[in-house]
């Protein structure tokens, strides 16, 4: 999960495994895989950013995880 911000700048948490696309247009709009759309404040540059550090956290769990059995 990661956190982003709504436009009036409320947290939330969103499976970034959900996410399709994501566009400035002005606003970001997050496109998710089933179709909806959530616009937010985070630039598309963090959101992918978010992104990668969060798939790269699943990476090591899991290899800290093998390396403990």
């Amino acid at each position: 999960m990661i956190v982003l911000h709504r436009l009036k700048g409320e947290d939330f948490f969103l499976n970034a495994d959900l996410v399709e696309s994501v566009e400035e247009m002005p606003d970001t709009v997050v496109t998710l895989v089933d179709g909806r759309r959530i616009v937010v404040s985070d630039t598309a540059d963090v959101i992918a950013q978010r992104i990668v550090e969060y798939r790269a956290s699943i990476l090591v769990s899991a290899s800290q995880m093998r390396a403990s059995v």
